[in-house]
């Protein structure tokens, strides 16, 4: 199960270093829009090849349980990875403007809406931890879950901190 996920993560980022050279250095704005959109196919082939590997006999492992949390991680941020790695590209290769460096109430509101597609990726992996726990009948993959919530939590306190803080330099001034 972990050469499946690790596979995906191959094959995630070999689309779309594929898909924006596409676009930005061989100036075939199809064949980029091709490989780009066939990002998503890696989730499904994840999920069909866990679900496979459920229904012929496999047992719910902590595999699986990764396998989710690639999932939920994937459907919540995927569309911003692209987007991060799209704007990078772009300026590294196509003289696009450089990364804005987020500071102050932008970079707090960043940070909660980076929580709250954290919460969304939680979600939906355990909706997959409890589609694999039917499907293998074993739920060892769950500790994985435990553990993601207190990440989760702590992630929420520290994406909030960036809300209630004060810059150090107000405080120098104080």
């Amino acid at each position: 199960m972990i050469v499946a996920i690790v596979a995906c993560e191959i094959g995630f980022w070999v689309l779309l270093i594929a898909g924006l050279a596409a676009r930005y250095l061989l100036k075939a704005r199809r064949l980029s829009t091709a490989l780009l959109l066939s990002v998503p196919l890696v989730d499904v082939a994840l999920l069909v090849f866990s679900i496979i590997d459920l229904r012929s006999g496999g047992e719910s492992s902590v595999g699986h349980g990764l396998a989710a949390v690639y999932l939920g991680v994937s459907v919540a941020f995927g569309h911003q990875m692209l987007s991060w790695a799209d704007r990078r590209f772009a300026h590294r290769f196509a003289g696009g403007p450089p990364p804005v460096r987020l500071t102050g109430r932008e970079r707090a509101a960043h940070e909660r809406r980076m929580w709250v597609r954290h919460v969304i990726a939680y979600v939906i992996a355990g909706l997959i931890f409890l589609l694999f726990s039917k499907l293998g009948g074993d739920a060892s993959q769950w500790a994985l879950f435990r553990l993601w919530t207190i990440i989760l939590v702590i992630d929420g306190i520290v994406s909030f901190s960036y809300t209630v803080r004060r810059p150090i330099s107000s405080a120098k001034e104080r």
